[in-house]
């Protein structure tokens, strides 16, 4: 082979993302590229003369060992997927290939092993079957929910057009929780997204006073508090609240003895209905006092405080922010 083709060949070998190690019969490593190095965390003078196991966990012996004896024999390996070991002793879940080499006579010398690490990958399909898990439980209690909203809905509704149709806007306001959710991979919701994304289709986004901390919220929170602010907008426009500018939504975050404490406050101008919320039987009542509290392992109330109608709900902040690490995003 010309001087310049090796020369070639070493260059594409060493530029390579992939680690290229090749290693003799008896597995000790001959050749050691860069990616190697990245990988495995080993200088090729380190690697080069060492046998293969410097970077096999002790529970991959064995394997290697067999796929000497199938290279001895002239099988053909299967790439596989398993897992190296790093320097520091991490392991590197990686796509082997091996594939013998042979010298002009056709005799086997040795083996070409290329390693593609594939932790991003794990990782990936890691997260899809915690999302999946997570789907599924949630799809689950949906079902719940989707029932209870259809067993209430129908003990108020005066008629079936009014039960069809109030059945339709509750589902669609959980259809709309799901939207938010599935945009960032139920990977966590900012709550004025929420807030503002179950007010549009009122067109009161921009009328409804909104504000506190960057909070972002885990998957039970959005489905919860999306069922929660739907309620309370539908209670303020079919009881009479003409003018949703007087609407305001509110939330902070105190501590307490046992940690950080969510607090968020809806307040809208009292109308005819001074009492009405507080005796309502309605799946709205049930959601705002029961089972939005309840599944937030908090507690929520309605008063009545100088002509406004409140209803407050206050939570552990570890049952409504996502991966909890600090108390608030500034």
């Amino acid at each position: 082979m010309e001087e310049n083709t090796v020369e070639r060949l070493a260059a594409i070998v060493d530029s390579s993302f992939d680690a290229i190690i090749y290693k003799d019969l008896s597995g000790t490593i001959a050749s050691w590229n860069s990616a190697a190095r990245r990988m495995f965390g080993y200088a090729e003078v380190e690697a080069v003369g060492q046998p293969i196991s410097l970077i096999l966990p002790n529970d991959r012996r064995d394997e290697e060992a067999d796929i000497l004896r199938l290279l001895k024999l002239g099988k053909r390996i299967e790439t596989l997927q398993t897992t190296l070991r790093h320097r520091d002793g991490q392991l590197v879940p990686v796509s082997l290939t091996i594939s013998p080499i042979k010298n002009r006579s056709g005799d086997r010398i040795g083996a070409l092993s290329i390693a593609r690490d594939i932790s991003d990958a794990r990782e990936s399909e890691r997260r899809l079957r915690l999302l999946m898990r997570e789907i599924n439980h949630r799809v689950k209690n949906q079902y719940a929910v989707v029932l209870a909203v259809i067993r209430q809905t129908g003990t108020r509704s005066r008629s079936i057009e009014d039960f069809e149709r109030r059945v339709r806007e509750r589902i669609m306001a959980l259809s709309h929780s799901h939207d938010l959710l599935s945009q960032v991979d139920w990977a966590g919701v900012r709550l004025a997204d929420l807030v503002s994304h179950q007010l549009e289709p009122f067109d009161a986004s921009h009328r409804v006073k909104v504000g506190g901390p960057e909070i972002a919220l885990d998957a039970n929170a959005v489905l919860n508090l999306g069922m929660a602010f739907h309620e309370l907008i539908m209670n303020a426009m079919r009881f009479g609240l003409a003018d949703l500018d007087g609407i305001s939504v509110m939330w902070s975050v105190t501590t307490d003895e046992g940690g950080y404490i969510f607090e968020l406050i809806w307040c809208e101008p009292a109308v005819a209905y001074a009492d009405l919320l507080a005796q309502e039987e309605g799946f709205g009542a049930l959601v705002l006092c029961k089972l939005v509290p309840s599944a937030l392992s908090g507690q929520a109330n309605w008063n009545f405080e100088d002509g406004l109608v409140v209803w407050k709900l206050t939570a552990p902040l570890a049952r409504i922010q996502i991966g909890l690490s600090s108390p608030v995003s500034s």
